[in-house]
């Protein structure tokens, strides 16, 4: 299944997109695409439904993040070899984590804002994992069988907040608009191995990311099983996990991100995002 939840901000719907392509409202079934509904309960519900009994959304209506009431968005830094190379940082020898706020999370096309004070916007396309089940301390066997699916993400980071100063990632990563996820999020079953897609990220029109997540230097399952020894993941938590080279922080002379500027972004079999970047208001 291909989920997604549409309309204004802060008023979106759960729907999901049938075999036509078109978007059909769950609203009737569930009240949101979060906590219980990404359960293996819950998404066996959802697939006794038959879309075609559902209402169409009407028009083209904007599309938010896949996933509603985000309680933990976890990242994994230099998780692609090729990238920790590109900026100048061995390869770790176990998964960095990080944090980014919940309130950063957007919807798949919405403007990226650029913060007053930013010097150093940078992108980043990545998988992200939506949790499922509650996972405490499972092993890597048993990791996959708590993810309920996956979604695109991109990672925004402001590398002047993020490396200079106290050099707190968290604030490099937490701005308000910076973690577009979506289209949808697929469930797992339509992804039958996460270490096989192909990925990339264009910078108006420019192509500056080509990867695949058979480079990641932990895989879903590890990173599943890994975080989960040090908290309780829990049906709707995020893991984005890392990026692969073509990053401005990699460039010998950086170019990063300017008012107007575009990206657009995709994984394969998660669809695509576009972003244009905006100067904050005020």
């Amino acid at each position: 299944m291909k989920l997604v939840r549409f309309g204004e901000v802060g008023a979106e719907r759960p729907g999901l997109i049938g075999a036509d392509g078109e978007i059909r409202d769950l609203s009737s079934v569930i009240a949101d695409i979060s906590g219980n509904a990404l359960t293996n309960a819950g998404l066996t519900l959802l697939r006794s439904v038959r879309p075609e009994d559902l209402p169409v959304a009407e028009g083209q209506p904007r599309l938010g993040s896949p996933v509603a009431a985000v309680r933990k968005f976890i990242g994994v830094g230099l998780n692609y070899s090729d990238h920790a190379a590109e900026v100048g940082q061995p390869i770790p020898r176990e998964p960095v984590l990080f944090t980014k706020a919940v309130s950063c999370i957007c919807g798949p096309n919405d403007d990226v804002i650029l913060p007053p004070e930013s010097e150093k916007l940078d992108w980043e396309v990545e998988l992200a994992i939506v949790i499922g089940e509650t996972a405490r301390r499972v092993s890597e066997g048993d990791a996959i069988n708590h993810v309920a699916g996956y979604c695109l993400c991109n990672d925004i980071s402001e590398r002047a907040y993020q490396i200079e100063g106290t050099g707190q990632w968290l604030k490099g990563k937490s701005c308000d608009t910076f973690g577009p996820l979506g289209p949808w999020l697929v469930t797992a079953d339509e992804i039958p191995d996460p270490q096989a897609l192909s990925m990339f990220l264009d910078v108006n029109g420019k192509r500056m990311q080509n990867g695949s997540t058979a480079t990641m230097v932990f895989g879903v399952r590890t990173l599943v099983s890994f975080i989960s020894r040090f908290m309780t993941l829990e049906p709707g938590d995020v893991i984005t996990t890392g990026t692969p080279p073509g990053v401005a922080l990699g460039m010998k002379e950086p170019v990063y991100l300017k008012a107007g500027d575009e990206m657009r972004l995709g994984v394969q079999g998660l669809g695509e995002q576009r972003q244009i970047v905006v100067m904050a208001a005020g």
